[in-house]
């Protein structure tokens, strides 16, 4: 598969050589010939011939995550002290505008 894909593009490189030093040629013309007639199609090519290759893997990776125990709470990553950066805003804490809470009166 990938011979052939070289192949293809370096047919294509050598049309747009010809292109681009042709006497009615321009390099736009080389460029947009190389994109066109050699990048687009053959990435099209490329990723529909891998699809089953994909599929394989996808089908391989959802087996081999059926096999293992669901432990979602060994996953939750709990946040410690140590973990979190110091304050070293220069205020007290909680004094921030956007933090600050208003303070409940009591009832007479």
């Amino acid at each position: 598969m990938y011979l052939t894909a070289i192949a293809w593009i370096y047919v294509v490189l050598m049309m747009s050589v010809a292109e681009a030093t042709s006497t009615t040629g321009t390099v736009l013309g080389a460029f947009m010939t190389f994109i066109l007639y050699g990048v687009l199609p053959l990435l099209l090519v490329l990723y529909l011939l891998g699809t089953p290759a994909r599929w394989r893997a996808l089908k391989m990776r959802d087996k081999a995550g059926a096999a293992l125990p669901v432990a979602k709470d060994a996953e939750v990553a709990i946040p410690t002290a140590a973990s979190s950066p110091p304050d070293a805003g220069g205020h007290a804490t909680g004094t921030e505008p956007a933090a600050s809470v208003a303070p409940m009166r009591k009832e007479p």
